[in-house]
Order: structure tokens, then C-alpha cells, then sequence
């Protein structure tokens, strides 16, 4: 009889591990699910401020208005749905390009560069840029976490059985690191 409670507890025991390891499998899942999905909104934020900025550019380049506008619509229009971190590197990268191409616009246009409308788009480009690099870091932090328990033992033989997969990690975009000063260089001189 004390033999038959052992096993039973023992059960007992073995299932709600199972379960409880189950809902906070699922939890990171969907925490790492709406950490893409509030990337993707905030790179859909900083298209329309680059659309803002290439219409800004447009005033003062009347020429080459229609040409800059047309570039950054129809490279937007590949923007589609960033629900894998690929898909959201790929979305940096080609928002990274835009602004590249913009840039020089600007470089060309130096009353530009001084007008209120462009000051106003940059500092909101500013905030979309921080806010995906703060989205970035809760998703690579929920992903560490969903990944722990996929690779640790026990919680991985459930994670095993259910299906459950390691998940990517967002890198970090090459034109953000063009962006930051080289203090290797800096200390050299």
C-alpha cells in the first residue's frame, strides 16, 4: 500500500512538472511572439518617418522629388510581415538602405538639413530607432529564456514532446554599428 501512495505521488508529481513546464513554454512563446510582433509595428513607425523625411527632401529637391519618394515607397512596399527574427533583420537592413540613400539627399541639400520639418522628422526617426532597439533587446531576452528551458534538462524533454524549438536571435543591424563613433580611432590621435 505505502508502495502503491509512493507511485502515486511520484505521478502526481511528474504530470504537474509536465504541465507547469508546459505553460511557461507556451508563455515565452507568445512573449517572444509579441516581442515580434512590437517590432514589427515600430519598423512600420520608422517607414513612415523615412516617408516623412524623403517628402521632406522632396520640397527642396524639386527635381529629384518624384525620383526619392518613388525609391522609398517602393522599397517599402517589400517591408511585408516581420514575424522571424530573419524577416525582422531583413526589415532593418532594407530600412538602413533607405535612410543611406536619403542621406545623401541631405548631404547635397544643406538648407535642408537646417529646416524645422527635417529636424522634426530626424528626432522622430531618433525615437522609432530607439524604441525597435528596445524591442530588440525583450525579444533576444525572452528568446534567452524560451531557449534555457529548451536546452536544460528536465524541462527539455518536455519541450522536446511538444515541439517546442531553440528561437533565433535578432542581430544587430551593420548600418546601426556604422553609426557609432570608433573610439579605437579616436584614442589613436
Amino acid at each position: 500500500m505505502i508502495v502503491l501512495g509512493i507511485i502515486i505521488v511520484l505521478v502526481v508529481l511528474i504530470i504537474g512538472y509536465f504541465i507547469s513546464t508546459q505553460r511557461e513554454l507556451v508563455n515565452l512563446d507568445e512573449l517572444c511572439k509579441n516581442a515580434l510582433s512590437q517590432i514589427e509595428v515600430q519598423l512600420n513607425s520608422r517607414f513612415d518617418a523615412v516617408i516623412a523625411l524623403a517628402k521632406t527632401a522632396a520640397q527642396y529637391a524639386k527635381h529629384e522629388s518624384e525620383t526619392i519618394i518613388q525609391a522609398v515607397q517602393a522599397r517599402g512596399g517589400n517591408l511585408g510581415n516581420a514575424s522571424t527574427p530573419a524577416a525582422i533583420n531583413e526589415q532593418a537592413s532594407l530600412l538602413g538602405q533607405m535612410m543611406s540613400k536619403l542621406n545623401v539627399v541631405f548631404e547635397r541639400y544643406p538648407e535642408l538639413k537646417a529646416s524645422d520639418l527635417y529636424k522634426e522628422a530626424q528626432e522622430g526617426m531618433k525615437q522609432y530607432e530607439e524604441n525597435v532597439r528596445m524591442s530588440r533587446m525583450v525579444y533576444n531576452d525572452t528568446a534567452t529564456k524560451m531557449n534555457r528551458m529548451v536546452r536544460q534538462w528536465p524541462s527539455s524533454i518536455v519541450a522536446s514532446m511538444l515541439h517546442f524549438d531553440q528561437k533565433d536571435y535578432l542581430k544587430v543591424d551593420s548600418e546601426e554599428k556604422k553609426q557609432y563613433p570608433n573610439l579605437d580611432e579616436a584614442f589613436k590621435k
